[in-house]
């Protein structure tokens, strides 16, 4: 059936996101909001809006009955969950089905199957897909610990089974440290997911982070070629560009082919991502996980594709055929996305909810801002400190740099302390230009290189 009404069952920049390609496919919008975010931007484009409950999280956003019942009472068609929140339960897209609406994503089933880390490795398997050396499935206490990392060799990272989004992981060296930490990991994943299970890999030194972007229909499968997201603090990635740099013209053939291989192993519908780690050293890749949903990052590939991914989301939710081949989907030139968030990078990221007294973006070809903000939004300290993401497009990747340090420069958000410094330091620094990064190396950056930039960088911004 073709959508003629929509719930956004998210907040934020992701919010405001969907609204705007609802708009633009003609999709009447409702937006649900907690009572935290009344004033939020999304609230003011969306056609409606309804409240949801309370400003806590499980009140209110992360509340199945309360978002189902939202829903009903607009009348809407579908229900899109942006991300995070409930856009990987698979519980809440059996709901919105069940309810007789359609759910902006992949089925339950495939979400519960892609969600479980361990269950995914074996869909990788079964369609080809290089795993990280490491267990074949939930590890089954201390002792087979002990055993598969004597197999695989230390260093070995403990992940949650179903964890995601960075946590849930433990990097062990040694076999004290083992039979310190897996207790201690199970714990926080069953506090964490509701799963106290663990699995094993084998730690990728210096390894890159490098994800391709999927996308099916239950018959068709393709991929809108692979990003860059090496830059993270604490496994949170804030810094992302596409193409991935210095990638060999047949690994990635290789790498995105593989995703569409797994794709299709599960006859995969809607938007996802695949991500590897890359060890650059051996020119191998390995398969790490899949998420379910539309990424923060995805502007990137919009950017460098020329393609729209969130109303193509719409089109295939609503039944009809992707509308692109693959050999449509051409790469052209470079994008890179940084995430400007409520954080003070010269107070160790300290949060810092407030009122925006400021808001000066830059604008251009080849430049993007997607964000909730406008002047006078009193951020809530209750979510998420993102406030937006600049995207900058340009036909090198050097070019894409000094377009970016330019952009970074002309932002103004006043009112609070953001992440811009640490990114027009980043935008600047010789190793990012080199593209010599990896997933730990931001935060050596932070520590080592940071510091010294940041008077500098602080006078600047």
């Amino acid at each position: 059936m073709t959508i003629g009404s929509v719930l956004v069952a998210n907040r934020g920049e992701i919010a405001v996101r969907v609204i705007k390609a609802a708009k633009a496919l003609g999709i009447r919008t409702v937006q649900a909001y907690s009572a935290a975010d009344t004033d939020m931007l999304a609230v003011k484009l969306a056609d409606e809006a309804v409240n949801i409950g309370p400003p806590a999280p499980k009140k209110s956003y992360l509340n199945i009955e309360a978002v189902i019942a939202a829903a009903k009472a607009a009348g809407v068609d579908a229900v899109h969950p942006g991300y995070g929140f409930l856009s990987e339960n698979g519980d809440f897209a059996d709901a919105v089905r069940d309810a007789g609406m359609i759910f902006i994503g992949p089925p339950g089933d495939a979400i519960r199957t892609l969600g479980d880390k361990v269950a995914a490795r074996q869909v990788a398997k079964r369609a080809g897909v290089p795993t990280v050396p490491g267990s074949d499935g939930r590890v089954a206490g201390l002792d087979n610990a002990r055993l598969l990392a004597a197999e695989i060799g230390f260093p070995v990272m403990i992940k949650a089974a179903a964890g995601g989004g960075g946590r849930g992981i433990r990097i062990v060296g040694n076999i004290a440290e083992l039979e310190q930490q897996f207790p201690l990991a199970s714990a926080e994943a069953l506090a964490a997911f509701g799963d106290g299970g663990l699995y094993m890999e084998k730690v990728i030194s210096r390894a890159r982070h490098v994800e391709v972007q999927i996308f099916g229909d239950g018959r068709n499968f393709v991929h809108f070629f692979e990003r860059e997201c090496s830059l993270q603090r604490r496994r949170q990635k804030v810094w992302e560009e596409a193409p991935a740099f210095l990638l060999p013209a047949d690994m990635r053939e290789r790498l995105c082919m593989s995703a569409v291989a797994l794709a299709r192993e599960v006859g995969y519908r809607g938007a996802g991502t695949v991500e590897y780690l890359y060890d650059a050293e051996t020119g191998a890749f390995y398969f790490i996980e899949v998420n379910t949903r539309i990424q923060v990052e995805h502007p990137v590939t919009e950017m460098m594709t020329g393609f729209d991914l969130v109303q193509e989301m719409f089109k295939v939710a609503g039944g009809a055929a992707l509308s692109v081949a693959q050999r449509d989907i051409v790469a052209r030139g470079h994008a890179i996305e940084c995430r400007i968030n409520a954080e003070d990078p010269f107070k160790a990221f300290q949060p810092s909810p407030g009122t925006i007294t400021l808001l000066s973006v830059p604008e251009g070809e080849g430049i993007r801002f997607d964000t909730m903000l406008y002047e006078g939004y009193t951020i809530p300290p209750f979510y998420d400190s993102l406030l937006g993401k600049l995207i900058v497009h340009a036909q090198t990747r050097e070019t894409c740099l000094e377009k970016l340090a330019t952009a970074l420069t002309a932002l103004a958000i006043e009112g609070v302390p953001t992440t811009v410094p640490m990114h027009l330091a980043l935008a600047r620094d010789a190793s990012v230009a080199k593209g010599a990064v990896h997933t730990r190396f931001l935060e050596q950056w932070l520590e080592q290189d940071f510091p010294a930039l940041a008077g500098r960088t602080q006078e600047v911004a």
